[in-house]
């Protein structure tokens, strides 16, 4: 299929296939049609990798992440062993988050307590609840 038949299909806009395919995260065939400048042909095996890339987008790794991974994938080199460890880290990344963002609903709710009490004793402050956790480790290969 071409450019916009996938991109449709994959659910990304076509500015958004050029740059993975810039990335070398997709890297669709070339085919006869369209001169000295051949048109890209995409497959329903690209589809899936796109989804995945989104997918991976959303639990929070970064594009050089995925690059790795789509890399190993395409040449089948993604081994059982390799997936779970992938998935641990991600599991662990998301832990970490939400932990986070428990916290900072700890501090909301503390915030809206003591507002509804009158603004009584003392302020609850940021910096006891709020921890920033380094969640920008990449996965190495």
């Amino acid at each position: 299929m071409l450019i916009g038949e996938f991109a449709r299909e994959a659910g990304l806009s076509q500015d958004t296939v050029r740059f993975y395919v810039r990335k070398g995260l997709l890297t669709p065939q070339f085919g006869a049609k369209g001169g000295r400048k051949a048109y890209q042909v995409f497959s329903r095996s690209d589809v899936a990798t796109a989804h995945m890339i989104r997918f991976a987008q959303s639990l929070g790794m970064s594009l050089r992440e995925i690059a790795v991974i789509v890399s190993e994938f395409q040449q089948k080199a993604l081994s059982p062993e390799r997936e779970i460890e992938l998935l641990g880290v991600q599991l662990n990344q998301l832990e970490q988050k939400a932990a986070e963002l428990a916290r900072l609903m700890e501090y909301l709710r503390a915030k809206q307590a003591w507002i509804a009490k009158g603004r009584q004793d003392e302020e609850p402050h940021q910096e006891r609840y709020i921890c920033r956790i380094g969640l920008d480790k990449p996965i190495e290969r």
